[in-house]
């Protein structure tokens, strides 16, 4: 399994997969940080002060917790690492942390059921657009009226008008996804992409296809 380093990259805080050594160094490893942050509370302070090895130790206590529930949730591991990484990276910035209210675990916990909710519903929202975006594509004439028809090729017409603008990376993981009906693994098969590139440029080109064509759709 694989838990976080954390360093520091211009202004910003990235976590690092780092691989564990072995069961009984790991051990080691918690029994020292404890000693080093005995309790919730002086982490907690630590953390508020800006110790960077407090964010360290309670990514080492929880980082597994918090993956392992957003995964539950997401079922997608590069959106689980994601979501992760943004609770952690949360608690470092907002100090939001009240000791007097419960522990730090249960904390992160409803942080992280809350963000993944979050994700799910926005998830939805895109389904449900790209239903609409792919209906606009596959709409075929039949028997309609002429201004009926007239309003179908305008909606095409806007959405290829849309894909045109967007960065070329992203328009072809969505034309390959929505014209050839090929999934996320096999678009990264054939562009020889990782797959979270291709999850990523996806996500992007969707949030910027969406903004284009949100009067259009309504």
């Amino acid at each position: 399994m694989s838990q976080g380093r954390i360093r520091q990259q211009g202004n910003e805080w990235k976590f690092e997969a780092i691989e564990i050594a072995s069961p009984a160094s790991w051990k080691s490893q918690k029994r020292s940080k404890t000693l080093m942050f005995p309790n919730d509370a002086e982490l907690d302070l630590a953390l508020k002060s800006g110790d960077r090895a407090a964010l360290g130790t309670i990514y080492d206590r929880y980082g597994s917790v918090v993956y392992g529930l957003a995964l539950k949730m997401l079922a997608d591991p590069q959106e689980a690492e994601d979501l992760t990484q943004e609770v952690f990276l949360t608690l470092w910035r907002q100090g939001s942390y009240n000791p007097d209210r419960g522990s730090l675990g249960s904390f992160l916990t409803v942080m992280t059921r809350s963000r993944a909710l979050d994700r799910l519903r926005s998830r939805s929202r895109k389904l449900k657009f790209l239903g609409r975006w792919g209906q606009t594509l596959s709409e075929k004439m039949g028997s309609v009226t002429p201004f009926e028809e007239a309003a179908v090729r305008e909606r095409r017409d806007r959405v290829r008008h849309a894909l045109k603008m967007l960065p070329a990376k992203q328009r072809q993981i969505l034309e390959l996804s929505y014209y050839q009906g090929l999934s996320q693994s096999a678009i990264a098969q054939r562009l020889e992409l990782p797959l979270g590139t291709v999850k990523t440029r996806s996500r992007q080109g969707l949030l910027k296809l969406r903004q284009c064509l949100q009067d259009a759709m309504e």
